[in-house]
């Protein structure tokens, strides 16, 4: 069994378990290791993708929600494929802050512009254009924050996916 952890700058961490099993018996383990612990996790189950999160007692904002997917390596084994998320609530909080901060971009990068073009004032749409970026990076930063605080329980979720896989 190896294991490959991608870079650790991305919001949403990944890694990939290769396992020397069959797809099916492997999400039949899966099924039954992650229904079996229902004090501490919290499964969905579509097809060959799992969602685990933590128990609703141990869980809190910033908990991490971990997506499963058992693929078929076509050599007779399979291939555990995992992605650490932000629960939806606070993915959508996030994509509704760019997406206002965008939109803000985007009116006074044309409002400055226009008023470049007619010779106007510059100075308030030039600190707007320019203040927009430094809120992305805010909400970067923010997120990261928001990550650390979740790492336990990430490494959590990891360790309980290995210790089900390795038995």
């Amino acid at each position: 069994m190896s294991s490959e952890h991608h870079s650790d700058i991305f919001l949403r961490p990944r890694f990939s378990i290769d396992v020397k099993m069959s797809q099916d018996a492997l999400i039949n383990l899966l099924n039954e290791k992650l229904n079996s612990d229902v004090e501490n996790y919290k499964l969905k189950k579509i097809d060959h993708h799992f969602f685990v999160d933590i128990s609703q007692k141990k869980r809190h904002y910033w908990s991490p929600q971990l997506h499963i997917e058992a693929l078929n390596d076509f050599k007779g084994g399979s291939i555990v494929k995992g992605l650490f998320t932000p629960r939806p609530h606070v993915w959508t909080l996030f994509i509704f802050m760019h997406l206002i901060a965008g939109t803000v971009f985007l009116i006074f990068s044309i409002m400055l512009y226009v008023r470049w073009t007619l010779e106007g004032n510059l100075l308030f749409p030039a600190i707007m254009t320019i203040l927009t970026p430094i809120l992305w990076l805010g909400f970067y930063i923010f997120g990261r924050w928001g990550r650390r605080q979740g790492k336990d329980q990430m490494e959590e979720l990891y360790k309980f996916l290995r210790s089900s896989i390795n038995n």
